[in-house]
């Protein structure tokens, strides 16, 4: 996993623990215990309870009573909430971001791309999927609402590994390759409409 430079231990562990929970390398309804984690960050309880609030507002954890905070548990409905969100809100973001891209924008997207297309197991697909999605949004520079997004692609990331595991194959997306092109030529509508057919394919 990636780290970004100059975050905080709660960052980290924010981050360990979403992608543990991504990968189901921690189960719906397992225990986040405070001691365990903080004795394996080698840290104090307070980035341990600030990481855990956090995974509570991301929809990765719940907080019960006499039970503590636990691994959220799957809901079949949860995936039609969440690509109905995306499907809203990606397509916004799309269409303020490509007047401001950048040089740097551009060549993110296409490293994203050709690391998804060169992807051989679901996870790394997963993985390069999720960032080629942010890095063509990222210029719209619209904090609130790439927030918003951020999570719904993590929920949706947690429900694609969990359910398409066994049924996945490497292929190259060429709705990735359609939606670059028509960035590249400032085309607005095409890219927008491209993005919203890929995101209607969401299982």
């Amino acid at each position: 996993m990636k780290i970004e430079p100059n975050i905080t231990i709660s960052d980290r562990i924010q981050q360990a623990l979403t992608d543990q929970i991504i990968r189901g390398q921690l189960k719906p309804d397992e225990p986040l215990r405070q001691n365990h984690i903080a004795e394996a960050f080698n840290t104090s309880h307070v980035p341990v309870r600030e990481a855990l609030l956090r995974l509570q507002a991301r929809g990765l954890a719940v907080s019960i009573p006499r039970r503590g905070v636990r691994v959220a548990l799957f809901d079949p409905d949860d995936i039609f909430e969440i690509k109905a969100m995306r499907f809203a809100l990606e397509p916004v973001a799309l269409q303020h971001a490509i007047p401001k891209m950048t040089p740097d924008n551009l060549h993110k997207a296409k490293l994203a791309l050709r690391a998804c297309d060169d992807a051989d197991d679901l996870v790394s697909w997963e993985r390069t999927n999720r960032q080629f999605h942010k890095v063509i949004l990222v210029a719209c520079a619209m904090p609130r609402l790439l927030s918003t997004i951020d999570n719904l692609q993590i929920l949706s990331a947690r429900h694609l590994l969990g359910t398409w595991r066994s049924t996945w194959e490497a292929r190259t997306d060429r709705d990735h390759t359609a939606i670059l092109n028509a960035i590249i030529r400032k085309d607005s509508d095409a890219a927008v409409a491209v993005l919203k057919k890929h995101l209607q394919r969401l299982a």
